[in-house]
């Protein structure tokens, strides 16, 4: 008698997009809160993961956790709370790697609430270059590094032993930068960030 083995399927990879910033720059308003296309800007952000591919999404939650859970739709999403927020993006990206580390996720495929003009496109083209549980993959502008970053299981721990202040990876990815995959996104996306009240021109 033979018995029949299932394949396992490709190892998943998660979203985790980092929304918990303050915007101090701002007036104090957060950014998942800013209004992008008639919503909250934390929908579009998952929105892009989830048009790329990215099945199961974290968000980082922080200033106005709770105001950010009433107002914006965001479906089955698991939302973690970073009650360390202030103390900068790297305890986002340490609480966000926790929320993963004993699901069937794979890799993280990191991305910033506040870069509307990063899209599906630059997601997927990520997402491709991923491999398995060593895979380092960064999105590239003009050969710069940039975001998403997406970083196999294997690296989780380090990166946030690394994670400090408002550095989130990049020491991590400096101190790896041979190992780092770059994919060049520049033809399709551009990094802009919403950071001071001159950069809301760039919100519809």
């Amino acid at each position: 008698m033979t018995t029949s083995r299932t394949t396992p399927g490709p190892p998943v990879v998660a979203g985790l997009l980092l929304a918990a910033g303050g915007g101090r720059r701002l007036g104090g308003r957060p950014k998942a809160l800013l209004t992008h296309r008639g919503r909250p800007l934390v929908e579009h952000a998952v929105a892009v993961l989830r048009s790329a591919g990215c099945r199961r999404v974290h968000v980082v939650l922080g200033a106005q956790a709770d105001t950010v859970r009433l107002r914006a739709e965001l479906g089955d999403c698991v939302l973690v709370d970073n009650p360390e927020w202030e103390q900068g993006m790297g305890t986002s990206l340490r609480a966000g790697l926790a929320s993963l580390t004993g699901t069937d996720a794979g890799a993280a495929l990191v991305s910033l609430v506040d870069q509307p003009g990063i899209g599906p496109e630059a997601v997927r083209r990520v997402l491709a270059a991923h491999r398995d549980g060593a895979s380092l993959v960064s999105a590239a502008y003009a050969g710069v590094r940039g975001h998403p970053v997406l970083f196999g299981a294997d690296h989780w721990a380090g990166v946030a032993a690394a994670a400090t202040g408002d550095r989130g990876a990049r020491a991590y990815l400096r101190e790896h930068a041979a190992s780092v995959t770059l994919v060049e996104c520049g033809d399709v996306a551009r990094p802009y960030d919403i950071d001071t009240e001159a950069d809301l021109v760039h919100l519809e």
